[in-house]
């Protein structure tokens, strides 16, 4: 699997919330181009095939969501062998394309040699791109951040990975120190694309159809990925899409994305951890979209009763509809 043929738009890993059930969810829009699974960790042994059926279920129908958004097994850690050896695996189970993680910031990740920690070490990256590549018959690419403390980084990182044979990268536009704080760096990302000649993604900070206008303007690319804006407004990816001349089958969502909420909160089931990756999609969606209720919604300490408050909302139409036809999946 190679998306990156013509103009494309990816949907970003984020760990915790974009698991199966989102990236099939968001998949259903139609917008994008590929998705790419949280990262599945390599620490002090190789991953085993069952492991990556486990944690990317799409392995299991050809790669791809039911709704057939196709999805890139991502693996995160620093031991070129054992991430060569996963990696072999994941393609064993189904895997179309590997992606190799060298951009987490969270801390408990970086301790562990994995993710951005790796971004003070550019020969590293270049040994474990290199490893993942000769072990497996797929395309590999990477995902760096732009330095661990200074976007300047980016030029020798990014060389590395392509020296180890990357077919492409995706650069997210900020150092690990910044995490995710403004602002964001476009024109390094152009300057690596520009100089490398393989094709680059650009991630990062693109919340609505002028921030994704300036980040093309900027880096001078056609291929890009966004993740919080993509849960904060549906719509986006519709707009974007539209943008790249991306031919989309599916309706825009719209104004009604609530009702496309209510079928995941469905199919996600009632459990805890269901319950937090939805707040976590609502708090999006209130900071950065066009929900405006979430101080009600915060307060539900099950499912159940987030929805019963949701019907509430709806019932004073506060909310777009969420009938219990759509709350059911049908």
């Amino acid at each position: 699997m190679n998306p990156l043929q013509g103009p494309c738009l990816a949907l970003a890993p984020m760990d915790g919330i974009t698991d199966a059930v989102m990236r099939d969810f968001l998949g259903g829009f139609a917008a994008f181009s590929y998705s790419v699974s949280e990262f599945v960790r390599v620490a002090h042994q190789s991953v085993l095939g069952r492991v990556f059926l486990r944690e990317v279920p799409e392995l299991g129908t050809g790669g791809r969501t039911t709704s057939g958004l196709p999805v890139q097994v991502q693996i995160l850690g620093g031991d070129p062998d054992l991430m060569a050896e996963s990696a072999r695996h994941a393609v064993e189970v189904g895997a179309r394309s590997i992606d190799i993680n060298f951009g987490c910031p969270a801390p408990v990740v970086n301790r562990h040699d994995g993710g951005a920690s790796l971004l003070r070490s550019p020969c590293r990256i270049r040994d474990v791109v290199a490893a993942v590549v000769s072990a497996v018959n797929v395309p590999v690419s990477a995902k760096l951040r732009l330095g661990w403390d200074s976007i300047e980084d980016i030029h020798e990182n990014a060389a590395k990975a392509a020296e180890g044979g990357a077919a492409w990268l995706t650069i997210h536009a900020r150092t690990r120190t910044a995490g995710y704080r403004p602002p964001v760096y476009w024109e390094p990302i152009g300057q690596v694309r520009a100089r490398l000649g393989i094709p680059v993604v650009a991630n990062g900070d693109i919340w609505d159809l002028d921030g994704f206008k300036l980040c093309r303007e900027q880096t001078g690319g056609s291929h890009f990925m966004i993740g919080r804006g993509a849960l904060a407004n549906p719509r986006l990816s519709h707009e974007i899409a539209a943008e790249l001349g991306l031919e989309v089958k599916n309706p825009d969502p719209g104004a009604v994305w609530n009702q496309h909420f209510c079928r995941l909160v469905a199919r996600a089931g009632t459990d805890i951890k269901s319950l937090h990756r939805i707040k976590q999609w609502m708090s999006l969606a209130t900071k950065h979209g066009s929900f405006e209720h979430f101080d009600l919604v915060k307060r539900a300490t099950s499912v159940t009763e987030l929805l019963s408050v949701l019907d509430a909302l709806e019932a004073r139409r506060l909310v777009p509809s969420c009938q219990s036809s759509a709350v059911s999946g049908r």
